[in-house]
C-alpha cells in the first residue's frame, strides 16, 4: 500500500499543511484535549500512557547512575527568585504570581514556579556543610508554568511536564562530568528507546539557559525540516552557591562554594515523536514506549471460535509485550484505520480461515508489511518483529535527516538554502553575537548547537567572512 494514501480522511495531510496535520495526530489520536485554560491542555489516557512509559525509561536511567527523586514546593517566595538576577531576568515575562491567598493580599508575591534551581538553591544551603554531603544528585518529577504569548499542544504551552535534575558537586570537573553525562543519557534515551537520531552539541551564548555558564543539548529534526530542542543539561559553575551563600568545608578544612548542574526532558518530546514517525495516517509509535505495542483485532468475529482464540493469544502475548484486543462492535476496517492513527506497531489479525490454517496475520505500522505467522511462532515472532519496527523508525529518521543537512560556505549560498530547502544547514562561524544576530534577521535561522563532533566545512564565518573555528549546525526551530 503506497504510503501516501490515507486511511484516516479527517487527518489533514502534512504537505498541505504540516501545522494542521499536527493538531489533526494530537487530538484524533486522544493523546490530549483543549483546556478551558488558555495555553494549557488536557493530556488524555493515551497521552498520558505514553508519557508514563517515557517517564519510568528514564527514570531507570537516572537511578542507575545514582540519582534520588525528590519533591520541591510549586510556590517560590519573590525574594528568592531575586537572588539570582541574571536567572530571573531571564524568565521574568514567562512568571505567572499568586498575590492573593484566599481574599487576601499576600505580604509577598509567589512565583508558580517556571523551573527549580532557586528552590532546590534554598533546600541545598540548609543541609550540604561538608565535602562528606556531596555530591547531591537530586532530580524532580513535576509540572511548571511559564506564561507562553503563541501555544500549541505538547510542543509549547502554558503548564508543562518534566523532569528537572538539580545536581551539587565538590569541584567543577565532576559538575561538568555530570553535565556532559545526563546529555549522553538523553541522546541514549532518544536513539534508543524513541527511534530518534539527534545531534548532540553546546548551545551558543546567546541561546544558552538563563544564569548558565553552559548549556548543552540534543537537537532532532522532524519531517518538515525543522529542529526541535529535545533535552538540555546546564552547567552553572558557582554562580547559584555564591547567590543562595551554599557554602561547605573542603578536605583541606577551608570553606568552598559547591558546583551545581541542572538538566530537563519535558511532555514536548512526544511532539517530536509525532512529528518524527507520523505519516498522513496518524501516529507511528516507538515499540519501546508505545502504550500499546500489539493490538489484536478478530475478524468475524460472531463465528464460532473467534473471540476464544483472540483471547488466549492475548493472555500468551501478554508475557511478552503491552498487548490489547479490541472486541467493540465497530467493523475491522474501522478498527484497522483507528489503530493506524493511533499508531500501534503491530496489527494481529485473526479470523475463522486464520484459524483453520493455525496462523495469524501481523501488520507492520512503519512499513504496512503484511507477515503470516504460525500461532506456535508468535512469541519468538512478535519481539523480533517490534524490534525490526523500532530500527526501522531510526533508519528511516536518520536517513530522512542525513538527506535534508546541507553544508554551506558563503552567505549567499546560506540565504538561497534557508530559502529553498527546509532541513538544517552546517556551517562555520566567528563566534560573534552580531552575526548570530544577522543570520537570525536576515536569513531566518537561529543557531542550533555546536556539535561535539566537529567538521571544518570551510575557514570563514558564513556571515562575516572572518577567521571562523567552530561548525555551527543553523536552521529554522519550534
Amino acid at each position: 500500500m503506497p504510503d501516501k494514501q490515507k486511511l484516516v480522511e479527517s487527518i489533514t495531510s502534512m504537505d498541505a499543511d504540516f501545522a494542521q496535520w499536527y493538531t489533526d495526530v494530537v487530538i484524533k489520536s486522544e493523546l490530549a484535549g483543549y483546556s478551558g485554560v488558555r495555553g494549557c491542555m488536557i493530556i488524555r489516557p493515551y497521552g498520558t500512557a505514553l508519557w508514563e512509559n517515557i517517564r519510568n525509561d528514564l527514570d531507570g536511567r537516572f537511578k542507575a547512575t545514582g540519582h534520588e527523586n525528590i519533591m520541591m514546593p510549586l510556590f517560590i517566595p519573590e525574594s528568592l527568585l531575586q537572588k539570582e538576577k541574571d536567572h530571573v531576568e531571564g524568565f521574568a515575562p514567562e512568571v505567572a504570581w499568586v498575590t492573593h491567598g484566599g481574599s487576601e493580599l499576600l505580604a509577598e508575591r509567589l512565583c508558580v514556579r517556571p523551573t527549580s534551581e532557586t528552590v532546590f538553591c534554598d533546600h541545598y544551603a540548609q543541609i550540604i556543610h561538608s565535602w562528606r554531603d556531596l555530591p547531591k544528585l537530586y532530580n524532580q518529577w513535576c509540572s511548571v508554568v511559564r506564561w507562553e504569548k503563541t501555544t500549541r499542544p505538547f510542543l509549547r504551552t502554558t503548564e508543562f511536564y518534566w523532569q528537572e535534575g538539580h545536581t551539587m558537586h565538590e569541584t567543577a570537573q565532576e559538575a561538568w562530568d555530570e553535565t556532559e553525562r545526563m546529555l549522553g543519557v538523553y541522546a541514549d534515551f532518544a536513539e534508543q528507546s524513541l527511534a530518534i537520531p539527534v545531534i548532540k552539541g553546546r548551545k551558543t551564548d546567546r541561546e544558552k539557559f538563563a544564569g548558565a555558564e553552559a548549556t548543552y543539548t540534543i537537537e532532532a529534526m522532524m519531517h518538515d525540516g525543522k529542529a526541535l530542542q529535545s533535552g538540555t543539561s546546564h552547567y552553572f559553575g558557582d554562580g547559584f552557591a555564591r547567590a543562595f551563600d551554599i557554602q561547605f568545608t573542603g578536605r583541606d578544612n577551608t570553606l568552598q562554594y559547591p558546583h551545581q548542574t541542572s538538566w530537563g526532558l519535558s511532555t514536548r518530546i512526544i511532539g517530536a515523536i509525532i512529528m518524527t514517525h507520523g505519516d498522513d495516517s496518524g501516529l507511528v509509535m516507538p515499540p519501546r514506549v508505545a502504550p500499546v505495542q500489539v493490538m489484536i483485532v478478530p475478524v468475524a468475529m460472531h463465528k464460532e471460535g473467534v473471540l476464544e482464540k483472540a483471547e488466549e493469544l492475548r493472555e500468551r502475548l501478554s508475557k511478552a509485550c503491552r498487548v490489547k484486543l479490541d472486541v467493540s462492535d465497530y467493523s475491522p476496517g474501522w478498527k484497522f484505520a483507528e489503530y493506524e492513527m493511533k499508531g500501534v506497531p503491530l496489527r494481529l489479525e485473526i479470523g475463522p480461515k486464520d484459524i483453520e490454517k493455525n496462523q495469524c496475520v501481523l501488520v507492520r505500522r512503519d512499513s504496512r508489511e503484511k507477515v503470516f505467522v504460525p500461532l506456535d511462532q508468535l512469541e519468538t515472532t512478535v519481539p523480533e518483529l517490534l524490534e525490526a519496527v523500532q530500527q526501522g523508525l531510526f533508519d528511516k529518521a536518520l536517513a530522512r535527516r542525513e538527506s535534508m543537512t546541507y553544508t554551506v560556505t558563503d552567505w549567499a549560498q546560506m540565504c538561497r538554502t534557508a530559502a529553498e530547502k527546509p532541513g538544517l544547514v552546517k556551517a562555520m562561524w566567528c563566534g560573534g553575537e552580531a552575526c548570530e544576530q544577522k543570520l537570525k534577521d536576515e536569513a531566518g535561522v537561529t543557531s542550533r548547537c555546536m556539535p561535539f563532533e566537529q567538521e571544518k566545512v570551510g575557514e570563514a564565518c558564513v556571515c562575516c567572512g572572518g577567521a571562523a573555528e567552530k561548525m555551527v549546525i543553523w536552521g529554522k526551530a519550534y
